[in-house]
């Protein structure tokens, strides 16, 4: 006979979350009986979802701020590594005044609760929560990212960036705890899980299988990242649950060994083997270097003797994950940093001068400057360029496989895969950074067949189709820094009106016009591309 054993399953040992105190209304501790329960209005409830993702849309994590600022300070970092930090810093900063989202891509707000069995609020409390993000959303100079099926094939935009996913769980005792995340969909796209097998569990299977996986991520997430390896879980989705959490440093406090009851715990051995691991990709924080990740957490679960999932996520560096709680003192949120500058240093680090591109010449004499110069190099761009994302591309091909010729303003221009967020009153834009260029590579071939797409402006590495369309096309793929969204609208994006698809709504094509816009050169009209080689 063996004992019964319970526990909680990730028991978190201590929580050093700084809070700040929102306010002490809508909470109340009344008798039931002998219980003391706490009465929660459920107005506080909307208050504290509109407070979290407010304040998560425009500021970070000081330690993360912090392991930006390692990365100028070390040697070891190459020039690459040293200017994306140094933009993603400069960019916290112009987000943090309120005005422009750190990201474009506002997110999809996630919820994830754990209610107290003595915590009454006598509603449906995914309702208030909804009350509060919507707020936010309708209220701030966010992007409405939802997209909600009419039919199978049917889409519309929700206006509202409703629904959110909100999952609550149950616990004993007077507290009510949150986790808000705006999970962006590149960071999203890049969550994998592998069905593995006992064979997985050993030292030489795991680096070999480690080794292949960190490829798959890509640059196409904005690094560098907080990357979460789980392995095993009750079931796919436990396994799932838990890299998203681990990814927002949900379970840094973690045991670091297991025990027959089967409780989470943190492999500390294997985070600094799969940061090693990351280095020596020499991906870098996007264009090449040693900063692919700023940390690693690895997490071990329990499993079916038959089964051993194997999770892979990021946060990336719109690092948006702020904790809530209520109690009988009141209604908190996590402090974030309100003075990003002061990781900034006194000097920007030293590059070599970028080369400017006049965008409004005929584009065969774009494609000829451009030519002249190997993959790596730093561009600086002016002029004008079309803004298309997904529904757009879609449309487009429609037209072409009507028989209808290819848009001149596609043929033109460059084209930047992106879609902004709401432009403050007095501003030229909103944030508008880089979308994934990886989810328009199945037009590429097709689209520079037809004199589209020769010069496209994006975030992340690409297909091998591309570079071949390139080649054969003679085109090119310039990579812009994932991430600086805020810092773009200010700084770099003078003017923005819709051309196409208005209906689309933040798919609608757009021109604009750019200036000093920081980009390298990453596949050329010569077959070479600049990730290949790392």
């Amino acid at each position: 006979m063996i004992d019964f054993i319970y526990q909680d399953p990730y028991p978190i040992l201590k929580d050093e979350t700084q809070y700040r105190k929102i306010t002490s209304d809508f909470v109340k501790v009344e008798q039931f009986g002998e219980r003391e329960v706490l009465t929660v209005d459920p107005k506080g409830l909307e208050l504290l979802a509109e407070e979290a993702l407010t304040d998560v849309s425009f500021m970070l994590r000081t330690t993360h701020l912090q392991k930006l600022r390692k990365i100028l300070d070390d040697p070891e970092a190459t020039d690459n590594d040293r200017f994306v930090a140094y933009n993603l810093l400069q960019n916290a900063s112009v987000a943090a005044e309120g005005q422009l989202p750190s990201c474009q891509d506002t997110g999809t707000a996630i919820v994830m609760a754990k209610k107290g069995e003595s915590i009454f609020t006598g509603v449906d409390d995914a309702e208030w929560l909804s009350r509060g993000i919507f707020n936010t959303y309708q209220k701030r100079n966010l992007r409405y990212s939802q997209i909600v099926p009419i039919s199978m094939f049917e889409e519309k935009n929700s206006g509202s960036n409703l629904p959110a996913q909100i999952d609550i769980y149950a616990k004993k005792g007077t507290s009510y705890e949150f986790l808000f995340m705006a999970k962006g969909g590149g960071s999203a796209n890049k969550t994998y899980l592998y069905q593995q097998t006992k064979s997985l569990l050993n030292e030489k299977s795991m680096d070999a299988f480690v080794r292949a996986k960190i490829k798959d991520l890509g640059t196409s997430a904005c690094p560098p990242y907080h990357l979460a390896l789980v392995i095993g879980g009750t079931s796919a989705e436990a396994n799932l649950s838990a890299v998203k959490k681990a990814s927002a440093g949900y379970y840094d406090h973690l045991p670091t060994s297991g025990n027959m009851a089967g409780q989470a715990f943190r492999d500390i051995e294997w985070e600094q083997k799969v940061q090693q691991i990351c280095q020596e990709s020499a991906i870098g924080a996007q264009f090449g270097g040693k900063y692919f990740t700023h940390d690693v957490r690895v997490i071990r679960l329990p499993r079916h003797a038959a089964s051993c999932p194997v999770g892979l996520g990021v946060s990336c560096s719109a690092d948006r994950n702020i904790k809530g709680k209520i109690t009988k003192d009141g209604i908190f949120v996590e402090q974030l940093e309100v003075n990003p500058k002061q990781f900034l240093p006194e000097t920007a680090p030293h590059l070599e001068a970028p080369v400017e591109i006049d965008l409004d010449q005929p584009m065969a004499e774009i494609l000829s400057k451009l030519s002249q110069y190997p993959i790596k190099t730093r561009l600086k761009l002016n002029g004008t360029v079309i803004v298309a994302r997904d529904i757009a591309h879609a449309k487009i091909k429609e037209l072409l496989e009507a028989g209808k010729p290819m848009p001149e303003y596609f043929k033109n221009h460059p084209v930047y895969y992106a879609g902004p967020a709401k432009t403050p009153e007095g501003m030229a834009s909103g944030s508008f950074g880089p979308t994934t260029a990886g989810r328009m590579d199945v037009y590429v071939d097709e689209f520079q067949k037809h004199g589209g797409s020769m010069i496209m402006l994006a975030k992340g590495n690409r297909t091998k189709q591309v570079t071949d369309a390139c080649n054969k096309y003679g085109g090119f793929y310039l990579g812009s820094i994932g991430g600086p969204a805020a810092i773009l609208a200010q700084d770099n994006i003078l003017k923005v009106e819709v051309v196409d698809f208005e209906e689309l709504g933040m798919e609608a094509v757009r021109k604009i016009t750019v200036k000093d816009f920081p980009a390298f050169i990453i596949t050329d009209d010569k077959g070479n591309d600049f990730f290949e080689n790392l």
